[in-house]
């Protein structure tokens, strides 16, 4: 019990010189900032901001979640209010313990080895499945983006099997019967998603200094499509559609705020750039809470256009910024837009695939995975076993996932996380006051435990699949803690 609890000591968590097993220093905080925006704006406000809006129906015509319509904007500003309370006690514990862990080094320094193991599982799968549904929304703007310039893919070639499957749409949900089969099984892949996730992990391989001026081209370009879409959205907004402004009250502004919560992850992948971060006690709090600031804006302007250009009934679709557009007569703007969304959420791919391979380095360092997750190229100084292995996984699930079903198990993996910093900034000030602290949450006794509960309360809105798929994940790594991480834990092997 007592290695269960072991806490990491802080002095093992600062940062010290570079060697064949750490990782570069070379991004300041405008490359955070840059890195959060690459990885906030995206998915959610490209693709899964319609299903927010317009809700979401079954095959057979049933009611899986309600949309918040019009008041999207407030399921935005829930969301910020959520994240921007979590973000302060990150920003904290970033600032204390500069590691590329994340929440899982954070956890370790503060509630102890089995809870930090929990969360770095949990880490996993929050970033694995974020990366499966970013790379399905990035194939379905590629192939509107296709069929804009005359190139028309077989379906079955742009459509995963549980997309098709789990569509309540008739020509999707029919492509099981229609599409070629091999041995009985249809052949329904997503070679576009494989395509883009396996391009970004050989970006990644070369370094995080290329990585990051690639993301800084794409956030240009993103913030460029934007701009284009609230500049013709705003000439075309008729005050009608914003009534019934909130059509299914509270219930669809909170289930809204649960569907597009996953992109809100992106200051999460900053803490993991903390060991390659110059100056990460004073860039990382930067880079955390100015990221997190700019992107609930934009989404907040970008919500509001939206639901006023088309009734929100409409946008239940993958690409609803860009099926705006062409609602209203805009089909040359909705065809920029679509490319300015393939390039974001190619950024947003490269941050969540920057993220997940520094958790499984950052876990096997400490003895808790194998020793070969914790390799380092000494070349490029990157992990360049996991990120490979991330690549070729994420790739292969993308081929036949679909990206509705994926975004839950994102968005709880992610809201626990954030939870448990947050009572992991009490825990810390309660254990080591004296501790100094480059940056400290304001009222970190009302702050903190907000956090948490706003969480929690946010987590209430995912459906009940869920929560079970969360649970058997949970299961899985109790039992490889059980097996392997309990015995070749550094902590304990250092105690004994």
């Amino acid at each position: 019990m007592s290695q269960l609890f072991a806490r990491k000591p802080m002095a093992d968590l600062q940062p010290g010189p570079e060697g064949p097993q750490s990782l570069k220093r070379v991004l300041g905080a405008g490359d955070l900032i840059m890195l959060a925006i690459g990885a906030v704006i995206g998915a959610g406000i490209f693709g899964a901001i319609g299903t927010a809006a317009a809700g979401q129906i079954g095959p057979s015509g049933e009611v899986i979640r309600y949309g918040a319509g019009p008041a999207l904007v407030f399921s935005f500003l829930l969301l910020g209010a959520a994240c921007a309370l979590a973000a302060l006690c990150y920003a904290e514990l970033a600032a204390m313990i500069p590691q590329a862990g994340s929440a899982y080094a954070y956890s370790y320094a503060t509630l102890g080895e089995l809870v930090a193991w929990i969360i770095g599982w949990d880490l996993i799968l929050e970033y694995a499945v974020g990366n499966v549904a970013v790379a399905i929304s990035w194939g379905d703007y590629f192939t509107t983006l296709m069929r804009g310039v005359g190139l028309q893919f077989p379906a079955f070639l742009t459509t995963g099997y549980r997309t098709a499957l789990l569509s309540s749409d008739p020509a999707v949900h029919g492509l099981i019967d229609t599409a070629p089969h091999v041995a009985g099984v249809p052949v329904l892949v997503n070679v576009p998603a494989f395509g883009i996730v396996m391009l970004i992990t050989w970006l990644l391989l070369r370094g995080a200094r290329e990585s990051s001026t690639a993301n800084n081209v794409m956030v240009v370009i993103k913030l460029l499509a934007l701009g284009l879409f609230i500049a013709v959205g705003l000439m075309n907004i008729h005050p009608e559609n914003y009534h019934p402004f909130a059509p299914n009250g509270f219930t669809g502004i909170h289930q809204g705020a649960a569907i597009v919560f996953f992109a809100y992850i992106g200051f999460d992948a900053i803490s993991t750039a903390a060991e390659e971060t110059r100056d990460p006690q004073r860039n990382l709090p930067r880079g955390i809470l100015g990221g997190l600031a700019i992107c609930t804006v934009i989404y907040v302007i970008v919500g509001a256009v939206l639901t006023g250009m088309v009734p929100y009934q409409q946008l239940a679709v993958a690409d609803p910024l860009a099926r705006a557009l062409q609602l209203i007569g805009y089909a040359g703007a909705g065809w920029i837009v679509a490319l300015g969304a393939a390039v974001s959420m190619s950024a947003v791919l490269l941050v969540f695939q920057y993220g997940q391979p520094r958790i499984f380095f950052s876990m096997a360092r400490d003895g808790l995975l194998p020793q070969w997750a914790a390799r380092v190229d000494q070349r490029t100084r990157v992990p360049y076993t996991t990120t490979l292995i991330t690549g070729i996984v994420v790739a292969l699930a993308s081929l036949i996932g679909d990206a509705a079903e994926t975004y839950d198990l994102t968005n709880i993996g992610t809201l626990f996380a954030f939870a448990l910093v947050c009572a992991g900034v009490l825990v810390l000030r309660v254990k080591e006051p004296e501790r100094e602290r480059p940056f400290r949450v304001p009222f970190v006794w009302v702050v903190a435990p907000l956090g948490a509960a706003a969480c929690l309360f946010v987590m209430v809105g995912l459906p009940h699949e869920a929560w079970v798929r969360f649970g058997v994940w949970l299961v899985i790594g109790a039992v490889l803690y059980a097996s392997y991480g309990y015995r070749n834990s550094r902590l304990h092997r250092r105690s004994v």
